[in-house]
């Protein structure tokens, strides 16, 4: 039996790893943003692109800010239960770590210069952030549906946070409770975090929204360093 058990153990890590392989294989742009530990609020975002089987930085890396209460394991492309460290849940305060694709970006203007889907943020736009409902962890228009949930953030803010951002799909489809509304979005300053997201400088993700082509199945790799180098070789993830 205990054979068998570590024969089952293998499969699975070799089906993850294989996963995670066609994955990149499957990418042509690369976000990686690493911080110091697992709770650090400061980290750094470098971009890369694809260049034959290697992955080249693209200019230079630049600052972010994550959750308040750092990083915890998010719901992403593969399986992170047997990876130590914290585990994301709604309202933590963590930013998730992980592999994630990105989704439609959004913004306070009509539309917007970026290949990436777009959504004009109406003050009606909302996240639903309740567990409980049943558009938990999505963008609906509260104005022409009728509501199931009792929590929800407004994204047509009274400040500049959200005048560009992009959707992280972390939790998609979603779990009740295991963490919702992650994105990219204009942050406060260098040193102001996040309720979750990765926030940045505007002129940063204004390059974002310039750069980030879906047809190229861009790709955001989230990791405190010392996982970063744990997993690099199988995750197949380029030098830092």
């Amino acid at each position: 039996m205990n054979r068998l058990l570590r024969i089952c153990v293998f499969l699975v890590l070799l089906l993850n790893g294989a996963a995670m392989a066609q994955g990149l294989d499957d990418s042509d742009q690369l976000i990686v943003v690493t911080s110091k530990n697992w709770d650090d609020i400061e980290a750094t975002a470098q971009r890369y692109e694809r260049h034959g089987s290697t992955f080249r930085k693209f200019e230079a890396p630049f600052a972010v800010v994550l959750g308040k209460n750092g990083m915890g394991w998010g719901k992403g492309l593969l399986a992170t239960e047997q990876l130590q460290g914290p585990v994301k849940q709604e309202g933590d305060g963590k930013a998730p770590a992980g592999m994630f694709k990105l989704g439609t970006a959004f913004g306070y203007d009509a539309s917007a210069q970026t290949r990436l889907p777009y959504l004009a943020l109406s003050p009606t736009i909302e996240c639903v952030d309740d567990p409980q409902s049943t558009r938990y962890n999505e963008l609906v228009d509260g104005a022409t549906m009728a509501k199931d949930w009792n929590s929800s953030e407004r994204m047509r803010r009274r400040d500049d946070l959200y005048r560009q951002g992009i959707v992280i799909k972390h939790n998609t489809p979603a779990s009740p409770a295991a963490g919702s509304c992650i994105f990219f979005h204009i942050w406060r300053g260098p040193t102001a975090p996040t309720l979750g997201c990765t926030a940045m400088d505007p002129a940063d993700i204004a390059r974002l929204f310039n750069w980030l082509d879906p047809r190229r199945s861009p790709l955001l790799v989230q990791l405190p360093e010392a996982q970063y180098q744990q997993l690099r070789e199988r995750w197949n993830l380029p030098e830092r």
